[in-house]
């Protein structure tokens, strides 16, 4: 049986999908409406040179309604302003940042979408080699606990020791403590440790959707270098091509690059102070109409929320109402704080 399993979970306004690794999440895709299909990685634009960079060696190009991508160009393969070219996105655009394309080869105007991005259900199944997809209440909870997980920053592993994930503006920085974690052998004992820590490491920058310049902040001193690096390298495996390692430091760090494919699941369900958007909140309230909902059907369920979630949420309960014949009675509580709602079946 393969180590990787697929969930799928549905509400109104978002589908979520995980994929988990030996039952622990490796990947969280998130599926919002308002997400524009153009900058979803794989999907294919016919696009626009909009301006030639020579000295990077790369292209801003028009993809349509306000939107750009940066493509990359090897040297005998110069694009020319104003030329079409079929373009396929390699990875979605973050603050500050634009989306990465890469060309394909020729096409003819008008600048448009040519195909869309594989499906999620299609994302699962390249990730986890089957089509058998887990749903229901079992893929809801695996999906918040994904989402709980991707938001954490300490990580405890597996018989001890702790793993911290920040991400700064330069880089991803990760700490390995051993903690209260003991044995007979401490040398032993912190070998293992960061071995188990590079493999969690690895799954987790996955799961927070991750990347770039990486550096790990080993435990103990006086590592081997050599059994660090063939962990690293099977560790992330999954993710190439594109990941590069350093060698380990005297300092006791491993440095190493991964590519950026996807969105930072804190810059799709956190607001930019750090705390759930209104956006995440709305379909936190709407997963839990529903499960109440589920409880005893045709059953009234009332639903208080603070004005900045209820503008987004009565749209998504409207769809659940139709889709379940549940009747829902919604009150705006203007006192409220943000992240407040209550959920009854009076």
């Amino acid at each position: 049986m393969s180590p990787r399993r697929a969930y799928l979970d549905i509400a109104p306004g978002e589908a979520r999908g995980v994929v988990t690794l030996d039952g622990r999440p490796e990947h969280l895709i998130l599926v919002r409406d308002e997400d524009d299909p153009r900058l979803e990685p794989g999907a294919r634009i016919a696009a626009r040179v909009r301006k030639v960079e020579p000295a990077f060696a790369s292209a801003f190009v028009d993809l349509g309604e306000g939107l750009e991508g940066l493509m990359d160009y090897p040297p005998d393969r110069r694009p020319v302003e104003g030329q079409m070219l079929e373009v396929e996105v390699r990875a979605a655009p973050r603050p500050g940042k634009l989306a990465a394309v890469r060309g394909v080869g020729p096409a003819e105007a008008p600048v448009r979408l040519l195909s869309a991005a594989p499906s999620l259900a299609d994302r699962l199944a390249h990730l986890t080699r089957s089509r058998e997809t887990v749903t229901g209440a079992e893929a809801r909870r695996r999906a918040d606990e994904a989402e709980e997980t991707a938001l954490t920053e300490a990580h405890v592993l597996p018989g001890g020791g702790l793993v911290v994930i920040e991400p700064t503006r330069a880089l991803v920085a990760v700490d390995v403590d051993l903690g209260p974690r003991k044995g007979p052998d401490p040398k032993s004992l912190v070998r293992q440790l960061n071995l188990a820590a590079i493999a969690e490491t690895a799954r987790l920058l996955r799961l927070k959707g991750l990347g770039g310049l990486v550096v790990i902040d080993l435990a103990g001193r006086g590592h081997d270098g050599t059994a660090l690096l063939n962990a690293a390298r099977n560790a992330f495996a999954a993710d190439q091509p594109g990941v590069a390692f350093g060698p380990v430091s005297r300092f006791g760090t491993l440095e190493l690059t991964v590519p950026r494919r996807t969105r930072a699941m804190t810059e799709i369900l956190l607001d930019p102070g750090g705390v759930p958007s209104d956006r995440t909140l709305a379909q936190r309230l709407v997963r839990r109409a529903e499960s109440e909902a589920a409880v005893e059907t045709g059953r009234l369920v009332k639903i208080q929320a603070a004005p900045a979630v209820a503008r987004l949420a009565w749209p998504l309960v409207d769809r659940l109402a139709e889709r379940m014949g549940a009747r829902f009675d919604r009150t705006v509580e203007p006192g409220w704080p943000r992240d407040r709602f209550e959920i009854t079946l009076p």
